[in-house]
């Protein structure tokens, strides 16, 4: 007969999460805000205050002072949980719970799981032990996959026909969404804030872990980071010497793309100024001069195609090549304008054995 809460590794349920009703991450909001188990919610044993004074009082003072402190958070806590979002739970309902090693507050609260009669299961290792088996697996997962790398240059339209495919049926991994950026010096998005780098990891490991290898996956060209975040060497070294599609676009509807896109640039324009700034390195404080006043001006789709012209366009050129091994064979796709009828026309050549 099994006795709960059952101790169970990560590795042999990383592809059966679905087996549990629920996963339940018990650390502090902000630890779980930084990376956590793809579809835990966090029900805190103890919040971002207590555990800080916990921490403080097994430093100033003693352990056990700590564990007294702590333990009278956490059953507190727990009688919280149990009293509002775990009150109609039935007798068959089977949570997994972890913490950051899955020692002292998932083990409370799997312990009390257990004597009400819940058939628990405790995450061996916590957290920590799920992060190792990401680390590990990420480059396990990459093995072998049929990447179709979308190349072109800024403002092509890659992201959007990115998209067109995935409503397709077909398999993508879109990693700006993923990082929530839009990948160049100007990419940043004002209403979202980038995630953790180990929360961008866990976001790819959850896509990668469900692919079906037999058929391809569609992503972007990307440089080695997108925004503050890094995507995995594994992942960036097997794009490079994958399969390549050609993204081509006429320059003005490149602008009128990144106008769209960018549009918050157009509302606050020293935004757009703050980020030429970063720029200044590469062409000189007269040129970004004229550029910012001409932001100012409101000619800011001249700059735009500027941009494009004398910045993004000359690094592409020189990057592509030398990055992407298969670039010289790339099947080349002319996106002619913004309808939806041409993404989905795109769509339908990439797609076309010819």
């Amino acid at each position: 007969m099994m006795r709960y809460p059952e101790i169970i590794s990560f590795d042999s349920i990383a592809d059966h999460l679905s087996q549990f009703d629920c996963v339940i991450d018990v650390r502090s909001p902000a630890e779980f805000a930084e990376d956590h188990i793809p579809g835990a919610i966090n029900c805190p044993v103890l919040d971002n205050e207590e555990r800080i004074l916990v921490g403080t009082t097994y430093k100033q003072v003693d352990s056990f002072e700590a564990k007294r402190l702590g333990a009278s958070f956490i059953a507190t806590n727990i009688g919280k949980h149990l009293a509002t979002q775990f009150k109609d739970k039935p007798k068959n309902w089977r949570p997994l719970l972890y913490c950051w090693r899955g020692g002292n507050r998932s083990g409370a609260m799997a312990h009390i799981f257990a004597k009400i009669g819940w058939p628990v299961a405790l995450l061996e290792g916590g957290y920590k032990a799920y992060r190792q088996h990401i680390n590990q697996t990420i480059p396990e997962l990459t093995k072998n996959i049929q990447w179709e790398v979308l190349c072109g240059t800024t403002g092509c339209g890659k992201s959007r026909l990115l998209r067109t495919l995935a409503s397709k049926g077909e398999q993508i991994l879109d990693l700006e969404a993923l990082a929530c950026h839009r990948g160049s010096v100007l990419g940043d998005i004002p209403t979202e804030k980038q995630p953790s780098q180990k929360m961008f990891e866990s976001h790819i490991w959850a896509i990668l872990k469900v692919t079906d290898k037999q058929r391809p996956i569609y992503v972007e060209a990307e440089s080695k980071k997108v925004g503050n975040l890094r995507v995995p060497d594994a992942i960036m070294n097997s794009m490079r010497e994958s399969s390549c599609i050609s993204i081509e676009m006429p320059v003005a509807v490149r602008v009128q793309l990144l106008m769209e896109e960018y549009c918050h640039f157009i509302e606050h324009p020293e935004l757009l100024n703050h980020q030429l700034d970063f720029l200044c390195h590469l062409h000189g404080k007269e040129k970004i001069l004229l550029w910012k006043n001409q932001v100012l001006k409101g000619e800011i789709a001249q700059v735009v195609q500027s941009l494009l012209e004398e910045h993004y366009d000359p690094a592409y050129n020189k990057s592509i090549n030398r990055n992407f091994s298969r670039f010289q064979e790339a099947k080349h796709i002319l996106q002619a304008s913004l309808e939806t009828i041409d993404f989905e026309s795109s769509a339908q050549q990439i797609l076309s054995k010819d």
